[in-house]
């Protein structure tokens, strides 16, 4: 039985939001960075498994859409936010919400 179609439907929403949000530098910005960003900003996101994004657009109603973009939005900047401070600090530290 193969489940490699299944996903979290917020990671697309997350990779187009970095794309947007780094659209001028993303082909010299570090993958690593935008990947720690990336995985930041899914955990702060609720997890919405599909097989196919388009079944999940269906079911949703323009304000769900867009209350799911802002969230998106929101969660890559303090992802960000989050990843550029720990750059300066010594030691690891945890995201706190």
């Amino acid at each position: 039985m193969r489940f490699d179609s299944i996903h979290n439907y917020y990671e697309t929403l997350v990779v187009r939001e970095l794309i947007q949000t780094f659209v001028d530098d993303i082909k010299h910005i570090d993958e690593d960075y935008l990947q720690d960003i990336a995985c930041i900003a899914l955990n702060m996101l609720p997890a919405r498994y599909v097989r196919h994004d388009v079944d999940m657009a269906f079911f949703l109603t323009t304000s769900e859409r867009a209350d799911m973009d802002l969230a998106v939005k929101d969660a890559v900047l303090k992802a960000k936010e989050h990843v550029d401070n720990q750059e300066s600090d010594s030691r690891p530290n945890t995201y706190s919400q």
